[in-house]
C-alpha cells in the first residue's frame, strides 16, 4: 500500500480544501514557500561562515605560547603544628 497513490492523494486535497478553504491555500503556500526560503538562507550563510574560517590561519596568542615555554615551579609550604 502505497502513501502517494492517486486516490490518496486526491482525498488529501479534498481535505486541505475543506479545511483552509480556497482564499487561505495561496497564503499558506507562500507562507511555507518564504519559510523554505528563509531556510536555504541561513543554510548557505552557515556554509560561507564555516569555509571562510576553515581557510584564515590561526594565530597564536604570544601570551599562552609564553606560558607554554616557562617552566613553573612548585612550591611546597610545610605546616608544623
Amino acid at each position: 500500500m502505497n502513501l502517494f497513490e492517486p486516490t490518496h492523494l486526491l482525498i488529501l486535497l479534498a481535505v486541505v480544501l475543506l479545511l483552509f478553504g480556497g482564499k487561505k491555500i495561496p497564503e499558506l503556500m507562500r507562507g511555507v514557500g518564504q519559510g523554505v526560503g528563509e531556510l536555504q538562507k541561513g543554510l548557505n550563510e552557515a556554509k560561507t561562515k564555516l569555509t571562510v574560517t576553515d581557510q584564515e590561519p590561526v594565530q597564536p596568542n604570544p601570551a599562552v605560547e609564553a606560558s607554554k615555554s616557562t617552566p613553573v615551579q612548585s612550591t611546597t609550604v610545610e605546616t608544623h603544628v
